[in-house]
């Protein structure tokens, strides 16, 4: 075969060069466009905001927006119908700082914020915003982190609203993810199709199976490393069920599957396993090795007891079958109660 001629291989570096560029300009200039419009957007629902403040009646309001569509629509089009300034409007009384709203349009979309602002809880809406823009999330991605509840999920929720907009400060300003934004409580296994009775190996054989979707449910950032991995301590073989590593945490990640409640002698299991992995396993630059327990019950007090955190050990509840919405929202906002007394207990020893 002839060696092709020097002029179309330059042609060739030459043509992805410029592609290159013009796929730059392009990402650029809807950046910029995102941003413009998103400001827009918040100016306009800020001048309707104060015009429907300026008289108290609602119904005044609604008859501001729906004659505003009207001509607006006449002159620019179906973009700005009912429905947009609507949005608009919420925008505007969600977030009411300039500062803010010229930071968040270029790091967000418009869907994304269209999507955040129906939030009501500040706080749980500054979390999304959050890890939107660190995990760069799609607006597909976003919806179903709400749906599934991750706020309520995770750690921080249950701490004191004082931490919490701490934390969400820092997480603002660093970019630092913490182990309280990364685990969760309880984790949804629904898709590993396991009903009635099944053993620890089939609960693991089933997540080796449906390791994406399960890697899908942990969060980002992390990487399986072994199933059933052999360690040696005093000739004695040990196996950990499943370790993965976390890229932002950066350390080793233990996942100890449990069939029924959370025992104390679990703990002692775990912590053999990081006792190994942080003397034999870990590399420079590492953060110690973290242990995530999944049972299907755990009694608060003796997780309170036991001392767990501590221990660089997390425990959690995992659900095969979902229960409805309602009951889960139950369950979490129990746990989110308890949590916070015994902060508070704490603090007041």
């Amino acid at each position: 075969m002839k060696p092709m001629p020097k002029e179309k291989n330059t042609t060739g570096f030459l043509i992805n060069e410029i592609k290159l560029l013009i796929e730059e300009s392009r990402q650029q200039v809807a950046a910029t466009v995102n941003a413009t419009l998103t400001m827009l957007y918040w100016n306009v629902g800020k001048k309707i905001k104060e015009e429907i403040l300026g008289d108290k009646r609602a119904e005044y309001g609604k008859q501001v927006v729906q004659s505003l569509a009207q001509q607006l629509q006449m002159e620019y089009g179906n973009g700005w119908n009912e429905k947009q300034l609507r949005h608009c409007l919420r925008f505007a009384e969600t977030i009411q700082d300039n500062s803010i709203v010229s930071a968040l349009r270029r790091q967000l979309s418009w869907t994304h914020i269209k999507t955040i602002i129906y939030i009501d809880d500040e706080l749980k809406r500054a979390f999304y915003i959050e890890m939107c823009k660190i995990e760069k999330w799609s607006t597909r991605t976003l919806q179903e982190r709400i749906n599934s509840l991750l706020y309520e999920r995770t750690a921080i929720s249950k701490k004191p609203q004082e931490i919490i907009k701490q934390d969400l400060a820092m997480l603002a300003q660093t970019h630092q993810i913490t182990p309280d934004l990364v685990f969760r409580d309880p984790y949804f296994l629904d898709f590993l199709g396991l009903k009635d009775t099944y053993s620890e190996k089939d609960l693991e054989s089933a997540i080796v199976a449906e390791l994406q979707r399960f890697i899908t449910e942990l969060g980002s950032d992390f990487s399986f490393l072994a199933r059933q991995k052999r360690i040696m301590v005093d000739n004695k073989d040990y196996y950990i069920d499943l370790l993965f590593y976390h890229r932002r945490l950066r350390c080793l990640i233990v996942i100890d599957l449990k069939i029924g409640e959370f025992d104390a002698a679990h703990k002692g299991e775990m912590e053999l396993y990081l006792g190994y992995l942080e003397k034999h396993e870990m590399v420079e630059g590492e953060n110690s090795p973290i242990g995530l327990l999944l049972c299907t019950g755990k009694s608060p007090e003796h997780v309170e007891l036991l001392q767990l955190q501590k221990a660089n050990i997390k425990i959690a509840d995992y659900f095969t079958i979902l229960p409805s919405k309602a009951i889960l929202l139950d369950k979490l906002h129990k746990a989110i109660y308890i949590a916070k007394n015994q902060l508070a207990q704490r603090e007041n020893e």
